[in-house]
């Protein structure tokens, strides 16, 4: 797993216990407005979370596939290739699924009467999640095109799959370092907040 996705995925993990933080901050109720719904986003918060633990085990697991990859491609392996990147496909396919369930729980708890606070750090995580499965579903068409396409006797095939497979990983690269800032802003949004708690 990249040191990216490491932090990202941990960081999204840690967004429960700050729940609390925010609970009784900058509230948008007024004294006769609805209830302030901030303990019922962290359990939402905390559902996903278990998604993304899910997740961070799946790719834990699997974090060497595009260095081998890579590999094979340098060594004109057609049938490693393709079977590397036919696992890929699948392993991304599990994890999207996953993510796709904790941005879902994200949504619902944005659409909670949260306080300003929470609810723009929830927004910062969603945000960064969203940006990931955008990442992993560029590592995805990139493994699906090498596992349906590679053929390394084919110059013109092999060059124009290897091209699309580099321009895809930088795309991943790319997404991948979009989420983190949101992540980090995010997380210096809930020690401030914690932070005019103590003081």
């Amino acid at each position: 797993m990249s040191p990216t996705l490491k932090q990202t995925l941990s960081a999204l993990i840690l967004s429960i216990a700050v729940a609390a933080g925010f609970a009784g901050c900058k509230s948008s109720v007024g004294l006769i407005g609805p209830v302030d719904e901030t303990p019922e986003a962290a359990e939402l918060v905390k559902s996903a979370n278990a998604d993304l633990k899910q997740i961070k085990v799946l790719y834990e697991k699997n974090e060497n596939k595009r260095e081998e990859i890579k590999k094979a491609m340098a060594a004109d392996d057609a049938a490693t290739v393709r079977k590397l990147a036919d696992e890929v496909v699948y392993i991304i396919y599990d994890g999207s699924a996953l993510g796709k369930s904790a941005l879902d729980k994200i949504d619902q708890a944005r659409g909670l009467n949260v306080n300003e606070d929470y609810s723009e750090y929830l927004r910062l995580k969603w945000e960064a999640l969203n940006e990931q499965l955008n990442a992993f579903e560029e590592y995805r068409q990139a493994a699906r095109n090498l596992r349906d396409s590679y053929d390394p006797k084919n110059t013109q095939v092999r060059d124009s799959v290897a091209a699309d497979f580099k321009q895809r990983s930088e795309n991943y690269r790319e997404l991948m370092e979009k989420a983190r800032n949101h992540s980090s802003q995010a997380n210096e949004l809930a020690k401030d907040v914690l932070q005019r708690k103590t003081e």
